[in-house]
C-alpha cells in the first residue's frame, strides 16, 4: 500500500508539476519524504480540496488531461493507516511540496 501511496503522489508531481525532486529525511520519531515539483503550486482554497474522493483541479472530464480524481484521496487513506499524514505547501518559488509523514 505505501508503494500504491508513493506512485500516486511521483505520478500527480510529474503529471502536474513536470519533474519531482524527493527528499527523505530520517529522524528519531518519524520518517518524512517530500516530494517536490516544479508546476505552479495550487491556490489555497484547493490544498485540502485535492484530497477529496473525485476532485480534480483540473475541471474537465477529459481523461487526457486529468486523471479520476482518486490518487491523493487514496495516497491519504494509506498514509493515515500507517499513522501518518500528508501535507500539501505552496514553495515560495510557486511550485508544490508534498509531504509525506510516517511514524517510526
Amino acid at each position: 500500500m505505501l508503494k500504491r501511496c508513493l506512485a500516486n503522489l511521483l505520478e500527480n508531481a510529474i503529471k502536474y508539476g513536470t519533474s519531482a525532486k524527493v527528499v527523505v529525511e530520517d529522524h528519531a520519531d518519524r520518517l518524512q519524504i517530500s516530494i517536490l515539483d516544479q508546476g505552479p503550486g495550487l491556490p489555497v482554497y484547493q490544498l485540502s480540496r485535492v484530497f477529496e474522493p473525485f476532485y480534480r483541479v483540473e475541471g474537465s472530464r477529459n481523461r487526457d488531461t486529468g486523471g479520476t480524481g482518486l490518487g491523493l484521496a487514496i495516497a491519504k487513506n494509506v498514509a493515515e493507516l500507517h499513522g501518518g499524514r500528508i501535507e500539501l505547501r505552496n514553495r515560495p518559488e510557486g511550485a508544490l511540496a508534498v509531504i509525506l509523514v510516517l511514524p517510526c
